[in-house]
């Protein structure tokens, strides 16, 4: 008990932050595949549409980029002497961008993978496709901008 009163702070801190990274960045790394797939098959017959496409895979990479941003800022407020309270509430704030980060960037590839048939088929439409996918990022932001909200009401 001694220990979990004396480093449990940073340990719980700690975990905030890397969960933070891990889950959105796994669903970053699942979606920017999913439409690297996609776009694949479209810029084998038509390579003209590479940069159009290339456009559409990065979307849903921006979650894993948000997770980041948000173990960065724990890392710079990370201190052996971190107080159990203290740690809990980081891991706390990090909940909203480590729950929404994997489904949201799931959903933006599946939006953006829909969008290569798009592109494929008549590419004067593609600007649908990036609104359609920035309705899921909102989402995401929403959730980067809680998490910023919460960690910055953390007395350090």
């Amino acid at each position: 008990m001694n220990f979990l009163l004396s480093s449990g702070g940073l340990i719980f801190a700690v975990l905030g932050m890397t969960l933070t990274v891990v889950f959105p960045g796994i669903g970053s790394a699942k979606g920017v595949g999913m439409v690297g797939e996609a776009a694949s098959g479209l810029v084998i017959d038509e390579p003209d549409k590479f940069g159009k496409s290339l456009i559409l895979q990065l979307l849903p990479a921006s979650q894993g980029l948000y997770g980041f941003v948000i173990a960065i800022m724990i890392l710079g407020n990370l201190r052996p002497d971190l107080s159990l309270q203290q740690g809990l509430f980081i891991l706390v704030a990090c909940l909203p961008m480590m729950i929404v980060g994997y489904p949201s960037a799931v959903a933006q590839a599946r939006i953006s993978t829909a969008g290569i048939t798009i592109l494929r088929r008549n590419e004067e439409q593609m600007t649908k496709t990036i609104i359609y996918t920035v309705m899921v990022e909102t989402y995401a932001l929403l959730a980067f901008v809680t998490s910023i909200i919460i960690l910055n009401t953390v007395v350090f």
